[in-house]
């Protein structure tokens, strides 16, 4: 088995204060959610040996490649700043590496995000979730699957995105990561629109909003 949160591209990571810090804040709400249904998270011994998992991002601006993602390891984080979220400036799956800036680098799965915004450019948001009553429903929900043989946060993983994506054949911004146990994927035009396909697939496998 995986060990999960490990970053393997190669990072070229400024420390510094995160630029346009208001749209980490646009992100928290969604990713708080998300972590009520225990979709993100952390710090439980019974999940992954108890480190973080899950994490979302947001295109800076239409048609740029830069994004706002949650930090790496921050999935336990009951709330967040912009102190826990990196902007990603430059993607580079051909050689493994990213190029980013913050108090906190990027989620291990930052290259995925960026083949995402890569292949779909009306996409906005991106969200990564761990759910192991979807994943091993995903066939049964018509979901699209991944290679199988291709690990998380590679670039070999950023390819299976991209081709799904450009083969016309999704039915909807929904992905499984068949290589990556518990991974689903969401995405949208718009972050709530990534955040209730989300949600959508939560309730068709009977899980329900604490307090909704």
């Amino acid at each position: 088995t995986e060990t999960e949160g490990v970053t393997k591209y190669r990072l070229d990571f400024e420390q510094a204060p995160l630029p346009h810090p208001s749209l980490a804040l646009q992100l928290e709400p969604w990713r708080q959610r998300l972590c009520a249904l225990g979709l993100i998270g952390g710090n439980d011994p019974a999940r992954y040996d108890g480190l973080g998992f899950g994490n979302l991002s947001h295109r800076l601006n239409p048609g740029s490649s830069d994004f706002i993602i949650s930090g790496t390891q921050t999935g336990h984080l009951e709330k967040m700043g912009p102190e826990a979220y990196a902007l990603v400036i430059l993607c580079e799956p051909a050689s493994n590496a990213i190029h980013a800036q913050g108090e906190t680098p990027p989620s291990s799965e930052a290259m995925t995000h960026a083949a995402i915004y890569s292949a779909a450019p009306e996409a906005q948001a991106v969200i990564h979730v761990h759910s192991p009553e979807i994943w091993l429903q995903a066939e049964s929900l018509g979901l699209a699957v991944t290679n199988p043989a291709v690990a998380y946060g590679t670039a070999e993983m950023a390819d299976e995105f991209a081709r799904l994506i450009r083969s016309g054949s999704l039915t909807a911004n929904l992905i499984s990561m068949g290589g990556h146990e518990d991974g689903i994927v969401s995405w949208g035009k718009t972050l709530d629109e990534a955040g209730e396909l989300m949600l959508q697939l939560a309730r068709q496998v009977g899980m329900a909003e604490p307090g909704r």
